[in-house]
């Protein structure tokens, strides 16, 4: 005796398995998506940073030497 719907009770635990694989990914995804982000703004201000550092450290090395230029007695 049919009641005309069409729904397979044999597909409700697959159906109900993928949707709960589902509900289990979705964090997942969020969360790689959320770390990728972090990553391409990070790296960016990562390499300035050190570039930065460089260059600083570079003037302070260039500084010492002109006081020592100065402070060193001339032969």
């Amino acid at each position: 005796m049919s009641n005309g719907s069409n729904v397979h009770v044999s597909n409700a635990p697959n159906s109900l398995l993928e949707s709960a694989g589902d509900l289990m990914r979705l964090p997942l995804d969020l969360l790689n998506g959320g770390i990728r982000t972090t990553v391409q703004i990070v790296e960016p201000l990562a390499k300035t940073a050190i570039d930065l550092l460089g260059s600083l450290l570079n003037a302070v090395g260039q500084g010492i030497q002109g006081v020592l230029s100065i402070v060193t007695p001339k032969k």
